[in-house]
């Protein structure tokens, strides 16, 4: 299944990101070495939030990065949520419907 961890950012998130930037990043390509994550990012324009892309059975792993994230632990996400996504279409979609 795939999960979407949702991040809505503090509104001083760009000026304090960058003390904490490191070792976020290091969690998530970690997370991408074993095969969790996805796809990650900032959304932009206006850079409020962020959306996490993660694989697996259940939406725990998705959750765990969350609470483990420096962002999250420094107040930098004001609020994160999780949503299953049921993908459909393209190579890595976890529930096919072919037309």
């Amino acid at each position: 299944m795939h999960y979407l961890l949702f991040y809505e950012v503090a509104d001083d998130y760009l000026a304090r990101r960058a003390a904490f930037r490191p070792e976020h990043l290091a969690k998530a390509w970690q997370a991408s070495e074993r095969g969790e994550l996805v796809l990650a990012g900032a959304l932009a324009h206006p850079t409020d939030g962020a959306v996490l892309l993660f694989t697996g059975d259940s939406p725990e792993v998705a959750e765990k990065f969350a609470r483990a994230d420096p962002y999250v632990l420094n107040g930098l996400v004001r609020r994160w949520y999780i949503r299953e996504w049921l993908t459909v279409a393209g190579p890595g979609a976890t529930n096919p419907i072919l037309p």
